[in-house]
């Protein structure tokens, strides 16, 4: 049997994409993103499924960060599920009513709910967690003494026993994450027939070549000329110095594809240097 490793406690947003796309696997939780990636090369688990991207708060920073600079594993798939928040009470909160003192969640849901909070619970204070099911299970242990509510999603309110107090209270209904899929081997091709695979992608590291102008419009240059879809270009830190950047670039085609292996060649002539960090298939979960 596969052993994932997710984000946990359970029900997160991880835990709901792992349970879709793996419902025969056995689930491993770990409190923080890091912990999942590094089961995954301690042999602790065959896989690890952590949060990559959210289409109203971005990238998760956190997940890239690691993944170049301490834990160089494959990308080997991507998961994209819908988010739904919902604000989640203990059921003596039901009985006893009132105003809500504290909101508990992770940093990302109380952004993605900005506007309902702020006009809703305009004094509330703001309490984050490490994910979306730790501040469930904050809500569930029934351990504080304030009128506190969170933020989760459905599996979290029947995973904890807490009722629904206000459904869907994120701002923007197109509200989706990203999820990739991390194993040690780098050959190793997911495929799931019963979710939508929406294309075949390739995700590579460029870094510029030093005090040199125009370097990223030569590069943009390369997949241009070849019609090459990239469906993402994003700069990170190399925490070498001020300046100093890499750029995460997807693109919409997979790395065997006849002209990006003369792109990663002229990348390399044009003094950048070039790591394919995963190609893959692209998964949509209903």
């Amino acid at each position: 049997m596969t052993r994932i490793g997710f984000l946990g406690p359970k029900a997160t947003f991880t835990d709901m994409a792992v349970t879709k796309f793996f419902p025969e696997s056995f689930k491993k939780a770990f409190s923080t993103i890091p912990e999942c990636m590094d089961a995954v090369l301690e042999g602790k688990v065959d896989m690890a499924v952590v949060p990559l991207e959210n289409a109203i708060e971005g990238s998760v920073n956190v997940t890239l960060d690691y993944l170049i600079h301490d834990c160089p594993l494959p990308i080997v798939g991507e998961l994209t599920i819908p988010i739904s928040q919902h604000l989640l009470v203990h059921p003596n909160h039901i009985k006893n009513g009132g105003e809500l003192e504290v909101i508990y969640s992770h940093s990302h849901a109380i952004a993605q709910c900005h506007k309902f909070l702020h006009k809703k619970y305009p004094n509330a204070v703001y309490e984050t967690t490490s994910s979306t099911a730790a501040a469930a299970k904050l809500i569930s242990d029934h351990r504080l003494s304030k009128k506190a509510a969170c933020i989760a999603n459905s599996l979290a309110a029947k995973e904890y026993n807490l009722c629904v107090l206000q459904e869907n209270i994120h701002d923007y209904d197109n509200n989706h994450t990203k999820f990739i899929i991390l194993h040690r081997d780098e050959k190793v091709m997911l495929h799931n027939e019963e979710h939508d695979n929406i294309g075949k992608k390739t995700t590579m590291m460029v870094s510029l070549p030093t005090d040199q102008s125009g370097a990223l419009h030569q590069v943009l240059s390369v997949f241009a000329w070849r019609k090459l879809n990239l469906s993402k270009i994003e700069s990170r830190p190399m925490k070498t110095g001020l300046g100093n950047y890499f750029f995460i670039i997807d693109i919409n085609e997979e790395v065997e594809h006849p002209l990006i292996p003369p792109a990663i060649e002229e990348l390399e002539a044009l003094g950048c240097s070039v790591k394919v960090l995963g190609r893959y298939n692209s998964y949509l979960l209903r």
